[in-house]
């Protein structure tokens, strides 16, 4: 019997998306699914969705479970097969506004802060520890699974999972599989048989190559359509157009995110930046909040009156579970230890890159070397992202330092007391919180 744990059950939409797809894949859907979630609240309206799914979609094959509390948390996991991960710590109040509000003080502002800068540093830090209790827990009561991680910050803690417990891990996004799709729907380009490559890491995997049905490059014609819309029009994708003039390939995940992952953008002494290359800043603060306020609206849409109805997504886990279970091998873009997949970036790093699945496990390809100018950029997002797995190890406040040194955005405009200050301030109005990141 295979079983799936839901870790961060409460995240509604999400698991109706993840949990829909299992009910629509044949070979999982006799499984036995276990919600587990720490609001009591979100647990009980996910229980009643999924339920409601699996007697529409499913007929009823499904055995739905939940679990509340940590205490519990063990039993959820006990004997399971699969383990997703969903969960948000400390969640939009008062953690997301304590990344947001302090650093703002000293003149540093961000779009979503869950990935990378300052924001994306005290997220993984608040993250990793529960990620380290499920880590024992899973090596206990089912140590076979495999952890199928959406949680950001991604890169942080997938790589954690991936090089500090021996739990089978791969880091999912969204991104991967709707890159070049967006890319040439915004640029009135024919999508039909269009092939590409990616790879690189989470939320700056670059479209190294992207070719029609018949095999001819579109690059010489993305980069003259892209050109000419950002001269003639505002649009929402300004940045990652830029990348394509400025490296010549475009990259993965939003421009409202990639704003905030390097120091060109977000500058206080070139404020009109902001609006030549329309970037939403406070943007993560907005969605959270529209999303609590909207959530009676919207929880009603989403059970339909208990017609609750779904199609299978785009997301990859039940395509990877599906592949695992019947040995027909399905290609994923995933978040693995780098190993050699790509050879100008370190071995310790996670990387995402396309892998093939199936029962033997998920496995990367090579890839080689990536454009000098793309390797580099990686970097100084790797950079932070190795010093945050550091600080969430040793829980040293010098470590906590090094990574926001290093953070290209945090560097680009704050001073080194300053960056120090700000850290110190975070670590204090966290741990108020309840959320101690370090030891000293």
């Amino acid at each position: 019997m295979i079983k799936i744990t839901f870790m961060g059950a409460g995240s509604t939409v999400f698991a109706k998306n993840v949990l829909g797809d299992v009910m629509l894949s044949e070979p999982l859907q006799n499984s036995t699914i276990a919600l587990y979630d720490i609001d009591k609240n979100r647990l009980e309206e996910s229980k009643i969705l999924i339920e409601a799914l699996n007697k529409n979609c499913n007929a009823g094959r499904a055995k739905i479970e939940t679990y509340l509390g940590t205490e519990n948390r063990k039993a959820a996991l006990s004997g399971a097969t699969f383990v997703v991960n969903a969960i948000q710590v400390g969640g939009y109040e008062p953690s997301t506004v304590i990344d947001f509000e302090i650093p703002k003080k000293y003149g540093l502002r961000q779009t979503i802060a869950d990935t990378l800068g300052i924001g994306g540093i005290f997220r993984a830090l608040r993250t990793i520890p529960v990620m380290k209790e499920f880590a024992n827990d899973i090596e206990e009561v089912c140590p076979d699974a495999w952890f199928l991680n959406y949680t950001n910050p991604m890169a942080m803690l997938t790589g954690y999972m991936q090089r500090y417990t021996n739990v089978k891990t791969i880091g999912l996004c969204h991104s991967v599989q709707v890159c070049s799709e967006h890319l040439l729907k915004g640029l009135d380009i024919d999508t039909e048989g269009v092939t590409d490559k990616i790879a690189g890491i989470n939320h700056m995997g670059w479209l190294l190559e992207i070719r029609d049905k018949n095999g001819n490059d579109l690059y010489p014609l993305i980069k003259e359509k892209a050109a000419a819309k950002s001269a003639s029009e505002k649009h929402t994708d300004m940045v990652r157009y830029e990348y394509i003039r400025r490296l010549g390939y475009y990259c993965t995940e939003s421009s409202e995110h990639n704003a905030e992952y390097n120091p060109f953008f977000i500058k206080p002494n070139y404020p009109e930046l902001i609006e030549k290359y329309n970037i939403p800043l406070d943007e993560y603060l907005r969605r959270c909040v529209n999303q609590i306020e909207q959530w009676g609206k919207q929880k009603d849409e989403l059970f339909a009156g208990g017609a609750i109805a779904h199609e299978r997504s785009h997301e990859y886990c039940s395509r990877i579970m599906e592949a695992m279970v019947t040995d027909v091998p399905y290609k994923i873009g995933g978040n693995v230890i780098n190993n050699g997949a790509i050879t100008n970036l370190p071995s310790n790093a996670c990387v995402e890159v396309p892998c093939m699945v199936d029962s033997s496990g998920i496995n990367p390809t090579y890839i080689g070397e990536l454009p000098p100018q793309l390797a580099a950029m990686n970097m100084t997002n790797i950079n932070v992202q190795l010093l945050t797995i550091e600080a969430a190890v040793k829980r040293k406040r010098e470590n906590i330092y090094h990574a926001a040194m290093l953070d290209p955005h945090t560097a680009a405009v704050l001073s080194l007391d300053d960056i120090v200050t700000m850290c110190d301030e975070m670590i204090e109005a966290h741990a108020k919180t309840g959320f101690v990141v370090c030891d000293d």
